[in-house]
């Protein structure tokens, strides 16, 4: 049945109206995108260039109107300050952003400044430039732009800090940070930031909140920056030839050119791969970074494992062939044990020999894909005192030699128990996991030797020749019918003082060494070879 006339153009006057509504939104919404985009690349560009008196780029801009105005840009690029004087800044941006978004009312956009809430920042690299020498910027007093828009609050992924130097083959210090979130970014002040860095060596995130800022446009790296940070769960295993799981926490304070820290961290497993014995390692640690080429000094470092401690200085130098970081330290132990260095080095078990033990080493480990033991170096002076050897074998055999040497043969005879202490002093030289000695003066009561030669920290090369000097005769070292016998030759074996004097020699393995005279090995020729290797240690 036909509608009337009447409803029919009813209907056609509601569709037409609904018809120019739809295009009056469509229109005002172009038009509102139109004039919104003019605006707000400006006001992005007028303060930043205000805030950081300096040059910006902007490569693209987009608006939309969902949930107020939405805000996309990408390729933004903030250089250096300059003096409207005619001081310019270098080619590189000092800040480069990948892209950015944020979201604002409509309102907003009639207000000045425009108040933006949150900006989400991908890809934001901060590339400080190099300590040098540049004109005075006396003309940033003179320069005033207005600030049209103020953010509350900047996060950031994939954020990079790039402080380079001028040093020549020195990469920039860089510092990934996967998560950063700044406030008060506006201000004139500090801004308060929370940031997960990323460590690639051991793999691990560092958990860290503090301060940073304002941002020193004269000169980047002496901006301030403080906080305190958290590192857990390291795994050690990453480095290869050792393992364990490291935390860290502590403190650091300073300006992106210099920052000093300090800290604590405790590995209750580590251990040596060519050992494989954990030890509970704590050290307490300050240190500086140096932003004008990257180096980290350690003054000092306090390390405490079993009954041991040291301390060491020295520095970390940032490499690039290869690839990590080369580590030197002076190390002092005052307060050590042997048997929980030989613990934490030698992979025997038990310790070959306990007691304690001072020492001085340089230490130095270069990069590499080596084990630890492998690229670790030292070079130094150590001293036991009244040490025991765990091998039963071993110390029944220093017992009587100690007796003989007293001239008390009967006594070793009958290997009455006397435990004779050993004092052992000497200098050392490591590399490619092998201990080269070109001094090592052993005594126990009644004997005093001085010996050199090698062994290795896999145990296979034990390799020692040296004399010993005894105080007792040879004749004096044994009884009945053999004493007798060797009266004639005393002389013979009596020189400097001693009582007897004779070449003798370790060789075998750590766990299995072999002691004999030494008749045959010309040790005037190694003691020249070895005095020679010694001064150019």
């Amino acid at each position: 049945m036909p509608q009337p006339r009447g409803k029919r153009t009813l209907w056609r006057w509601i569709t037409l109206s609904v018809l120019f509504a739809a295009l009056a939104v469509a229109g005002a919404t172009i038009y509102a995108i139109r004039w919104a985009r003019p605006i707000l690349r400006t006001r992005v560009l007028e303060t930043l260039s205000a805030h950081f008196k300096s040059k910006v780029e902007l490569a693209g801009l987009d608006v939309s109107l969902a949930n107020g105005v939405q805000v996309e840009g990408r390729g933004l690029r903030i250089f250096g300050a300059f003096d409207p004087n005619g001081y310019e800044p270098g080619i590189q941006p000092l800040i480069a952003v990948q892209e950015f978004r944020f979201q604002t009312g409509l309102r907003g956009l009639l207000e000045s400044p425009t108040r933006v809430h949150s900006v989400f920042v991908k890809g934001l690299i901060l590339n400080i430039p190099p300590r040098q020498e540049r004109p005075q910027l006396n003309g940033m007093q003179k320069w005033s732009k207005k600030i049209s828009m103020v953010v509350d609050e900047l996060v950031c992924e994939d954020t990079q800090i790039l402080i380079n130097t001028l040093k020549p083959g020195k990469a920039p210090l860089d510092f990934q940070i996967g998560h950063l979130k700044l406030e008060d970014v506006g201000g004139s002040g500090p801004m308060n930031f929370e940031a997960t860095l990323i460590n690639p060596k051991p793999v691990g995130d560092i958990q860290s909140v503090g301060s940073f800022g304002p941002l020193d446009l004269g000169e980047p790296r002496e901006t301030p920056v403080s906080g305190h940070y958290s590192f857990t769960h390291a795994d050690l295993g990453t480095l290869r030839g050792i393992a364990g799981i490291l935390s860290s926490t502590g403190e650091y304070r300073g300006t992106l050119g210099g920052i000093e820290v300090d800290g604590t961290t405790d590995t209750p497993d580590f251990r040596l791969a060519r050992s494989g014995h954990p030890v509970d390692l704590h050290t307490e640690f300050h240190a500086i970074v140096d932003g004008t080429d990257g180096d980290t000094y350690l003054k000092p470092v306090k390390a405490r494992f079993l009954r041991s401690a040291f301390t060491a200085n020295g520095k970390i130098v940032k490499s690039d062939t290869p690839a990590g970081h080369d580590i030197e330290l002076n190390v002092v132990m005052d307060k050590a044990r042997i048997e929980d260095l030989l613990r934490l080095g030698v992979r025997t078990e038990p310790p070959v020999m306990s007691g304690p033990v001072t020492m001085r080493t340089a230490l130095s480990l270069p990069p590499g894909p080596e084990d630890v033991a492998d690229r670790l170096k030292l070079n130094g002076k150590f001293d036991i005192s009244a040490g025991e050897f765990s091998n039963d074998k071993i110390q029944d055999k220093i017992d009587a030699l100690s007796l003989r040497a007293q001239g008390e043969p009967k006594l070793a005879q009958k290997h009455a128990d006397v435990n004779a202490p050993s004092d052992i002093a000497g200098t050392f030289h490591l590399n490619s996991g092998v201990f080269t000695f070109s001094r090592l003066n052993f005594s126990v009561p009644g004997v005093n030797s001085d010996i050199h030669g090698q062994y290795s920290l896999d145990g296979n090369i034990f390799d020692f020749h040296g004399k010993l000097r005894m105080e007792a005769k040879l004749s004096q070292m044994t009884t009945g019918w053999k004493s007798i016998l060797l009266k004639p030759v005393d002389p013979f074996f009596s020189k400097n003082g001693a009582g007897t004097e004779l070449p003798f020699k370790v060789t075998g393995t750590r766990s299995e060494p072999h002691f004999g005279l030494d008749f045959g090995h010309d040790d005037t020729e190694a003691e020249r070879k070895d005095g020679a290797s010694s001064g150019q240690h």
